[in-house]
């Protein structure tokens, strides 16, 4: 059956899971053939496994859960979608949900006992040695999001006057080392860090050099109460593969790898692009109906009400759009034009908050540059709508009603959707949650009220 599997997966690609496996995987829960799911599913990869998971609905996944007794593991929890996850670990009992992650990296073990009630937490935590259980319990106690819950407590140290070759030697003793490590920890007498050298460098080095002289520039340390999304922009920023966390009395208590750090950063980046589409920042596509409805309702509530001012705005120059009909045709094309023009503006905004790209040193700079690209644009379009006035509608002074409005309304998008986005993370606002709303009720505004203000000026 594995060779069955190597062929699709020749068939469809190297990457992800194969169209084929789908159908075969879920032939083999209707069939209850247990022996044929165990040897689809025990070659996959711990991601495959949870793409699959995550891809099928929830009566095919509990039956499938159900019949593959003993498959499940903590590597395949930790790739779980959030909501999903929980889902899944409610359905293991709890003898099964602590063999699965007895074998974890604590830092593994602290992100999935998380969403355990008190009686799973308490198999887990009974199912670990000793020195492990309070390891979690106390990277439990630090608060949720910073470097102590993402940290993992083994941790490779040696004593700083340690050489080479005492270095090796202990690493080749019978000590237990974590299953991936990248750095060696330096330490002086009180546990305090005070570098690291890479493996690479150790084994290039002579036996006889001291360890604190082969040590790496980019070496810093973070604190437990950091918060998450600083220590993984700092990872990204100097490029850290690795780094050592220190209590209040800068004791070494743990490690922060760059495998964890590229987790949090993808998935602030992945909250910033839902909340820019208003659909909840953990929103996944194995919720359900009712929990999709519960975070997409409130914000097209908002949406609904800018909506309405947008309309009052109109209704003040009834008689105006009453007397030229033309205006009507036109007035959608000014907002969408306004409101595609913002958001380009404000999705490259966000992305700068979030990068720490966008300061107040160049916040001028970057609003002047925003502003003059939609003055630019906006006058080539009024040339273009100019033409379209004059040509549909047989009249020069219309068009340049249009024209005049375009440029209004492609300047002030420009503006706003930059300036709204930092004054929003001014005030603690996330600007990727509710930037695009007030950002389309600008630009509607005031292009509405540009285009049949002038109009009703000019034409009438």
């Amino acid at each position: 059956m594995s060779t069955q599997v190597e062929q699709i997966a020749e068939e469809d690609g190297d990457f992800g899971l194969p169209a084929r496996l789908f159908d075969d995987v879920l032939d083999a829960v209707e069939a209850e053939d247990a022996p044929r799911l165990d040897a689809l599913l025990d070659p996959l990869h711990a991601a495959d496994i949870a793409d699959l998971l995550e891809q099928i609905n929830a009566r095919d996944r509990r039956a499938l859960l159900a019949l593959w007794k003993g498959g499940m593991d903590g590597d395949i929890l930790s790739e779980l979608d959030d909501n999903l996850r929980e889902e899944v670990i409610q359905s293991l009992a709890p003898a099964e949900l602590a063999e699965a992650m007895r074998d974890l990296e604590s830092d593994d073990v602290v992100d999935l006992v998380e969403y355990l009630d008190e009686q799973q937490q308490e198999a887990v935590l009974t199912a670990l040695p000793a020195l492990d259980r309070v390891a979690v319990e106390k990277a439990l106690a630090y608060p949720e999001y910073s470097a102590g819950r993402l940290m993992q407590v083994e941790v490779v140290r040696a004593p700083e006057h340690w050489t080479v070759g005492e270095a090796i030697d202990y690493l080749r003793s019978d000590i237990v080392l974590p299953d991936q490590f990248y750095h060696v920890v330096l330490v002086e007498p009180r546990m305090k860090p005070v570098g690291y050298v890479t493996l690479g460098r150790l084994l290039s080095s002579r036996r006889e050099v001291r360890l604190r002289d082969i040590g790496e520039e980019s070496f810093r340390t973070f604190h437990v109460s950091d918060e998450q999304g600083a220590v993984a922009y700092a990872f990204n920023q100097y490029h850290l593969i690795s780094a050592p966390v220190v209590d209040d009395d800068d004791r070494l208590v743990g490690m922060i790898t760059i495998d964890d750090a590229m987790e949090v950063l993808d998935e602030e980046h992945e909250e910033d692009i839902l909340r820019l589409a208003g659909v909840g920042g953990e929103s996944a596509l194995s919720d359900s109906v009712i929990e999709t409805t519960r975070q997409r309702l409130p914000w097209l509530a908002v949406n609904l009400a800018t909506a309405i001012l947008a309309s009052l705005v109109i209704s003040l120059f009834e008689e105006t759009i009453s007397g030229l009909v033309a205006l009507a045709v036109l007035m959608p094309i000014v907002a969408s034009m306004g409101g595609n023009a913002g958001t380009q503006s404000l999705t490259v905004a966000v992305r700068a908050i979030a990068t720490r790209d966008l300061s107040v040193s160049n916040l001028g700079r970057v609003i002047r540059r925003e502003v003059a690209v939609g003055l630019i644009n906006g006058l080539v379009f009024a040339l273009v709508m100019g033409l379209v006035g004059l040509v549909w509608f047989g009249s020069p002074m219309l068009g340049v009603v249009i024209a005049a409005a375009m440029v209004i309304n492609m300047v002030v998008a420009g503006l706003s959707g930059v300036a709204i986005p930092v004054v929003l993370e001014r005030f603690g606002v996330d600007p990727a949650l509710a930037s695009g709303t007030f950002v389309t009720t600008v630009t509607d505004v005031v292009g509405f009220f540009a285009f049949l203000g002038l109009a009703s000026v000019i034409l009438l």
